[in-house]
């Protein structure tokens, strides 16, 4: 019988607006659905600097990261969409700042735009402790 597909949202952030979950987990596998730089009372940053936005995300991941039972030491993948790629050398920076010596597989893509006009999205996949 396969291994069940559990799905959930972090009470640190504020609940889906659309038809998805904020986490699933399948296996030992974690999978994070994209985060946007909003608040933990549903504020989207799309007025705020690039910088803001990101360190957002990066809390955002880190509360999803909770909810599943895993740390930022545990990702194996990370996908980042941004709107403008001269931003990327500062997101890198913010980026390593955040996750440390850990350097997890990534992908990096421009996209013409992001919901709610925002700047950032960051979607995950970590292996489970255990």
């Amino acid at each position: 019988m396969p291994d069940a597909i559990v799905c959930s949202n972090s009470p640190a952030l504020p609940t889906p607006a659309g038809h998805y979950s904020h986490v699933c987990v399948a296996g030992n596998l974690l999978m994070i659905s994209g985060q946007l730089p909003v608040t933990s009372e549903g504020q989207t940053l799309e007025g705020e600097s690039f910088e803001v936005q990101v360190r957002q995300v990066l809390a955002n991941l880190d509360a999803c990261l909770a909810e599943g039972g895993a740390d930022k030491s545990r990702l194996v993948q990370v996908r980042v969409h941004v709107t403008d790629m001269q931003h990327w050398p500062l997101f890198n920076a913010l980026y390593a700042q955040w996750l440390g010596d850990h350097r997890p597989a990534r992908a990096v893509a421009g996209v013409a735009q992001l919901h709610y006009g925002l700047a950032v999205e960051v979607e995950a996949m970590a292996l489970l402790p255990g």
